[in-house]
């Protein structure tokens, strides 16, 4: 009933520790199928090399389990609340990347100190305020969910698809979940470059806004000529500009 989306999320999965973005049993990918309402996403604690189609977990937008014998990802709740508040959404991607995490443990958000990262964003990559007693001792992880809600609030999730909750680590999202973790992947580049940066020259300023610009709309929107775009993708809709077929190529 749901092997598609299974695969999908499978799929996704095996690319966390292939990108380097988690060890051991760290980390999780989902794929959503919006029309159902449900998302395939990781079984809780199971090493990836474990890891099958069918082991898959498929949970509703309450956070039920609709299909799987195994316990889902400690982090669904957080998952199903942003599919929740970010219509057009298809998968979501949690990583413990090694600078990404720094970054979120030293609670700062990361300028736009470079081309790379204004390649996929033209916002500083946010970071969430720490999370207070009350929200810790409810429910963790939908008020993890609500945090990045509240974060993003005035921006749109569609061009900032990625962000660091503090103290914890990075979510990324896209239309797909193999999207999603070529984001993380994205994310934890421009991380390290960015700690790099701030090593070699503490007081580096963030690039012109005029660059930052340039190199946005050199990929995304009705005027992009990066790569080898169909038409469709330079009107503003899914193309290889936006959506890579693989992750290993980030440029």
């Amino acid at each position: 009933m749901f092997t598609e989306l299974k695969r999908e999320a499978y799929e996704a999965n095996l690319e966390i520790p292939k990108q380097g973005l988690a060890i051991y049993t760290f980390g999780n990918v989902s794929a959503f199928d919006a029309a159902r309402g449900v998302f395939a996403i990781k079984p809780s604690g199971v090493p990836y090399e474990q890891l099958t189609p069918d082991s898959m977990v498929i949970v509703d937008l309450d956070g039920e389990i609709v299909e799987g014998n195994g316990r889902p990802s400690s982090d669904t709740k957080t998952h199903a609340v942003l599919y929740r508040a970010f219509a057009g959404i298809g998968g979501i991607c949690h990583s413990h990347s090694m600078y990404a995490v720094a970054w979120a443990q030293a609670c700062r958000e990361i300028p736009v100190f470079g081309t790379t990262h204004a390649d996929h964003l033209t916002e500083p990559i946010p970071v969430t305020q720490p999370m207070d007693d009350a929200a810790i001792e409810r429910d963790y992880e939908v008020e993890t969910g609500h945090q990045i809600v509240e974060r993003l609030r005035g921006l749109d999730p569609h061009e900032v698809e990625m962000i660091i909750v503090a103290c914890h680590g990075p979510f990324t999202w896209g239309k797909t979940a193999q999207q999603a973790v070529y984001n993380s992947r994205v994310l934890e580049e421009i991380a390290q470059m960015a700690y790099l940066t701030r090593t070699i020259n503490p007081v580096a300023p963030p690039i012109k806004e005029t660059l930052i610009r340039k190199h946005y709309l050199r990929k995304h929107g009705a005027g992009a000529y990066y790569g080898q775009a169909s038409e469709a993708a330079r009107e503003g809709e899914p193309g290889q500009v936006e959506t890579p077929d693989t992750v290993d190529g980030l440029k």
